[in-house]
C-alpha cells in the first residue's frame, strides 16, 4: 500500500475517534445538566405528620400527588392541611394528623368516635359537649389522646340536701342516694334513715333529706293519787264526820320508750311501770245514829224506836272517789272481749270499765267524772278496790288520760 494513502487512513480514523469521545462528552453534558435542572426543579415541602417534620422535595403538583408520591395513605377521618386538592408551592408546609379510636361515654351512652384532638378537652370541644365545672370527666381535660383510650364524662345537676338541721343545694353526678352520701362524707347511724332510700335513683328533682333518730328511755314519776272511802258510823250522829285515816298518795315510775326525729319527739311508747309506794285510801266515818225520838208530855213514857234503812256501799245512787286509769281493747295481755263478753274489738268507741266487783257490781250503769255514762263490763288483775279501769279508742288517748282520781255514782 502507498505510504500516502496509509496515511490518510490514519487521518481519518483519528479524527472519527475524536469525534466519538467529543459527542459522548456532550451528551454525559446534556445528562448532567438536565440532571441538575431536574432536581433543582424541585420544591421543598416540610411534611408534618403527627408532630414530626420531614423536610421532602417534590415535583409533585398538589397535596394529594404528594401522598401518592410517598406511598401514604390517609384514612377518611385524618385532617390534613392545607387540603389534598392544594397546588404545591416551594417551602410549602403541610401537617398530616392521624385521627384515634376513642371509646367515649357520656352520661351512660357509650359511642366510639374518630378525633384527631391532641387532649381531652379539644376532643369535647370537637364534639361540642358543654363542659360544666362541676362535671365529672375522667381522664382530665389535659390529658393526651391515644389510640383506643377511654373518656368518660358525666354532667352535674343540682340536688337539694337536708341534713343536721341544714338544707342546701349541692352539684353532683352521683346515680344513686347511696353514692351521693358517700361522695358528701355523710354517715348514717344505726337508726338514721334517709329518705329517699338509699338504693333509689337520683336526679335534678330529688330532695335527699337525711333523717337523724334517737331511741331514749324517759322515767316519769306520777303520783297515784288516793280514795275517800266513807265508812257509816252507828255511834256518830248522823250529819257528823270523822276522819279516820288521812290517806296517803302513791307513786309509780313509768319507763316510756321515746323516738326522736331530728330533735323532735315522734313516738311515746310505756314499756314498763315500776310501783313505788302504794296509795292509802282515806277513810272518813259518817254519822248514823239517829237522834232520840220526842216524847209528848201528856203521853206515857213509852217509846217506840225504828231505823230508817239505808243502802249499802255499792248501792243504786252511791257515789264513791276512785283511782281511774285508762286501757284499749289491744292493749299488753289483753284479748279484746270483757268480762262480761262485750267485743271491744268491734266497739272501739264503747264506753266500759273494769271494776272490782265487790265495790261495783258487774253490768251495772254508772257514770264516770270526766268520761260520761258507761257500762261496769270488765275486770282486770290490778283492778281491786276503789280503782277502776276506763275503757278507750287509742293507746294515745289513754297516755292521754293518765292516772286520775274521779267520781263514780252507780246508777242502777
Amino acid at each position: 500500500m502507498e505510504p500516502s494513502r496509509t496515511n490518510k487512513l490514519l487521518s481519518f480514523f483519528k479524527n472519527k475517534k475524536k469525534l466519538s469521545i467529543t459527542s459522548a462528552s456532550l451528551l454525559v453534558v446534556m445528562l448532567v445538566v438536565s440532571l441538575v435542572v431536574y432536581e433543582t426543579s424541585k420544591a421543598m415541602v416540610t411534611m408534618n405528620i403527627d408532630g414530626e417534620e420531614t423536610i421532602l422535595t417534590t415535583h409533585a403538583s398538589t397535596v394529594a400527588e404528594l401522598l401518592a408520591e410517598n406511598e401514604w395513605e390517609m384514612n377518611e377521618h385524618d385532617k390534613i392541611t392545607p387540603s389534598l386538592e392544594t397546588a404545591i408551592s416551594s417551602n410549602m408546609e403541610v401537617e398530616w394528623k392521624k385521627a384515634k379510636l376513642v371509646t367515649l361515654t357520656v352520661n351512660d351512652d357509650l359511642q366510639t368516635v374518630w378525633t384527631t384532638a391532641d387532649s381531652v378537652n379539644e376532643l369535647f370541644e370537637e364534639l361540642a359537649i358543654d363542659v360544666k365545672e362541676h362535671d365529672a370527666i375522667n381522664p382530665s381535660l389535659d390529658t393526651e389522646i391515644t389510640p383506643d383510650m377511654n373518656v368518660s364524662y358525666e354532667s352535674a345537676f343540682l340536688v337539694q340536701l337536708i341534713s343536721d338541721g341544714e338544707q342546701q343545694e349541692i352539684w353532683t353526678t352521683s346515680t344513686t342516694v347511696a353514692d351521693f352520701l358517700e361522695k358528701e362524707n355523710i354517715a348514717l347511724g344505726e337508726l338514721d334513715r334517709v329518705e329517699p332510700a338509699k338504693d333509689e335513683l337520683l336526679d335534678k328533682e330529688t330532695k335527699v333529706d337525711v333523717i337523724r333518730v334517737e331511741k331514749v328511755t324517759d322515767v316519769v314519776e306520777e303520783k297515784i293519787a288516793f280514795a275517800t272511802v266513807t265508812r257509816k258510823d252507828d255511834s256518830l250522829d248522823k250529819g257528823k264526820e270523822n276522819v279516820v285515816e288521812s290517806g296517803q298518795e302513791g307513786l309509780v315510775k313509768k319507763h316510756y320508750e321515746v323516738i326522736i326525729e331530728n330533735g323532735e319527739e315522734v313516738s311515746r311508747e310505756l314499756v314498763k311501770t315500776e310501783n313505788v309506794r302504794d296509795s292509802k285510801d282515806r277513810i272518813v266515818a259518817v254519822g248514823n245514829k239517829q237522834p232520840p225520838a220526842p216524847v209528848s208530855r201528856s203521853s206515857s213514857p213509852s217509846s217506840s224506836s225504828s231505823s230508817p234503812s239505808s243502802s249499802s256501799s255499792g248501792g243504786e245512787g252511791t257515789t264513791i272517789t276512785v283511782t281511774a286509769t285508762a286501757y284499749t281493747a289491744n292493749c299488753s295481755g289483753c284479748s279484746g272481749i270483757t268480762a262480761t263478753g262485750i267485743d271491744l274489738n268491734k266497739n272501739r268507741n264503747k264506753k266500759v270499765i273494769a271494776v272490782d266487783p265487790s265495790v261495783i257490781p258487774l253490768g251495772s250503769r254508772v257514770h264516770v267524772e270526766g268520761y260520761g255514762e258507761a257500762i261496769a263490763g270488765d275486770t282486770g288483775g290490778n283492778i281491786v278496790g276503789n280503782k277502776i279501769d276506763v275503757h278507750v279508742p287509742s293507746r294515745s288517748e289513754a297516755q292521754r288520760w293518765g292516772v286520775r282520781t274521779v267520781k263514780v255514782t252507780i246508777l242502777d
